[in-house]
């Protein structure tokens, strides 16, 4: 079924060389030609959605339904049409190609233009996220980047028909397929990927702070790291409770297995009084919840007992991908923002409160990607922000940070040109 596959008939180090050879075919091509192919691409993937679907239960029937990783694996239907809706509007998207970004002259009468340039070879590694691998490409396509895919093993019959369809609309506009490369789910195909210095320009690691931790530490090739979302919602003590409780249980059970999904709640000691009915919706949804004692108090003749633990000091600063939830009481902001700061991956945080000087301290004095005011966390992402679909959440701060879309797959370079100017010592 996968004869297109190439790594069937050429190791990994071949696939990255070739790879590399394919930057100039993008080079050639036309933003509206560009823009083509991936309509054309989102249509494909929207027919082969029964082709999908089959390869992806192959993938289901290997992981137990209780793995957090499972919900991430799962297609649809609908989100199959909802990968093919975020392809065409990347589609549409202007380039972020040839702009330029400051112009300069120089007394000699020198100019220096400063234009954005696609960073060439880019390679995506990641876990059981088969959306990833159409989203990498349609942002790779359209910023003028090969990308290079390296997929884990959970999803690796589903990473291979999406690729067969990319393929196949490739040819059909006799583009080299190797501008969209997947690479075997194997640990040695990482190992090459982190070393091909020279073929690759940059890394992106999509997954558990565990992947993102190996390839910070092995990778010879530059790395942007997308990491862990561990998220905090802190509600004030002037908060409204209708927007918390409505903001609390999106954040929390929208999709679990998001790295934009609520871990930590902070309340205020004074609006204890109101944290059983903030809870309230988690309960049907089974969110279990680890509290510490002045919460457990609050909550333990309201909420379900068999959904309620003492919170231990490994309830912080973890990522659940679960229903599952901490909550820590503070007595004021000062306090929300130290636990913040402590237990913070620099992802997404949130204040719910009315008081406004109390909303720009906490944006002021956050130290995260996304800093939310009234507005659950789970708007991290690429289309949310009206980026199109995103490579990764960027949680460091050199080159990007937060939502990875266009523009962040781009570098620059400077254009000089004079009429005969030269330097002597």
């Amino acid at each position: 079924m996968y004869t297109f596959f190439a790594p069937l008939i050429m190791n990994t180090n071949e696939l990255i060389l070739q790879a590399s050879k394919a930057t100039e075919i993008l080079q050639a091509l036309t933003d509206e030609a560009i823009g083509t192919v991936l309509c054309d691409t989102a249509e494909a993937l929207r027919k082969a959605t029964d082709l999908i679907l089959a390869a992806n239960r192959r993938d289901l029937e290997r992981m137990e339904p209780t793995n957090p990783k499972y919900d991430r694996l799962q297609l649809t239907a609908q989100r199959i049409e909802s990968i093919a809706a975020d392809m065409r509007h990347v589609a549409t998207l202007p380039t972020p190609l040839g702009q330029t970004l400051s112009l300069s002259s120089r007394p000699n009468g020198m100019t220096i233009r400063k234009v954005s340039v696609p960073f060439g070879v880019i390679g995506i590694i990641y876990e059981a996220r088969p959306n990833v691998t159409a989203d990498v490409f349609s942002l790779c396509m359209k910023s003028g980047n090969v990308c290079l895919l390296k997929g884990g093993s959970d999803a690796e019959h589903t990473n291979r028909q999406i690729v067969e369809v990319i393929h196949a609309v490739l040819r059909s506009h006799h583009i080299d397929t190797a501008v969209c490369t997947l690479l075997p789910a194997d640990r040695e195909a990482t190992a090459c990927l982190l070393e091909a210095v020279g073929k690759v320009d940059l890394i992106i690691p999509r997954g558990s702070s565990a992947l993102i931790n190996y390839v910070r530490s092995n990778a010879k090739v530059p790395v942007i790291e997308t990491g862990a979302g561990i998220c905090h919602t802190y509600f004030d003590e002037s908060a409204d409770l209708a927007k918390g409780m409505a903001i609390v249980e999106n954040a929390k059970t929208r999709r679990v297995s998001v790295c934009n999904a609520l871990d930590c709640l902070l309340i205020h000691r004074n609006r204890l009084s109101d944290l059983a009915e903030l809870c309230a919706p988690l309960a049907s949804k089974n969110v279990i919840i680890y509290a510490d004692p002045d919460s457990f108090c609050a909550l333990e003749e309201y909420y379900p007992s068999a959904l309620l633990h003492q919170a231990t000091e490994e309830h912080f600063g973890t990522e659940f991908l679960d229903y599952k939830m901490s909550i820590h009481t503070v007595v004021n902001l000062d306090e929300a923002l130290s636990h913040i700061a402590r237990y913070s991956s620099r992802h997404s945080e949130c204040i719910i409160s009315e008081d406004m000087s109390a909303i720009r301290r906490f944006q002021q004095a956050v130290d995260a990607a996304c800093v939310y005011a009234n507005v659950s966390t789970a708007f991290t992402d690429g289309a949310q922000f009206g980026f199109g679909a995103e490579i990764g959440i960027s949680t460091q701060k050199l080159h990007a940070r937060g939502p990875m879309a266009l523009n962040e797959l781009t570098t620059y370079k400077y254009l000089i040109e004079g009429s005969g100017q030269v330097r002597w010592p």
